[in-house]
């Protein structure tokens, strides 16, 4: 048995105190100026965002969408230069999914990275699944935007 401090004991601590987590990542051929602005406007969030829901609207100071388990707040990290795109999402039964995201220059286009969290009530199918959703809807995200780049004139 480890001593109390000890590494052994500190690995365990450590493992108690964070969530499996993965980190998707997709590649847009758009100026990261141009993929962070489109991003950091909430009401573009529909366009390619399935799983915040259809219902999107802004009241009262708050962002809430319908989704498959009602009714979900969501909140915004404020516009920064760093290409910082966090929110939190709060369930209706009041719990916090703190999803982390950014956007960073590659080259002359950008990547986008999105980091999903497993809770810890969520089996690791349902985590596979999420993992799933989010890739699709990063899939069009990327559509989206480098085919609004080719629709521009040039």
């Amino acid at each position: 048995m480890s001593a109390p401090g000890s590494r052994r004991n500190e690995r365990m601590t450590l493992m108690t105190l964070t969530q499996p987590s993965r980190t998707l990542s997709v590649r847009i051929e758009r100026a990261f100026g141009e993929t962070y602005d489109f991003l950091a406007e909430p009401q573009n969030f529909p366009q390619w965002a399935s799983g915040l829901g259809q219902s999107f609207a802004f009241a009262d100071g708050v962002w809430t969408a319908q989704t498959p388990l009602g009714t979900v707040r969501i909140a915004f990290t404020p516009r920064n230069g760093f290409g910082v795109l966090d929110h939190r999402v709060t369930l209706p039964g009041g719990a916090d999914v703190e999803v982390p995201m950014r956007v960073i220059a590659n080259g002359e286009g950008s990547e986008v990275l999105f980091t999903l969290f497993r809770l810890p009530d969520m089996s690791p199918e349902k985590f596979a699944e999420d993992a799933a959703w989010v890739e699709r809807d990063l899939a069009t995200l990327k559509a989206l935007l480098e085919g609004a780049k080719a629709s521009q004139p040039g």
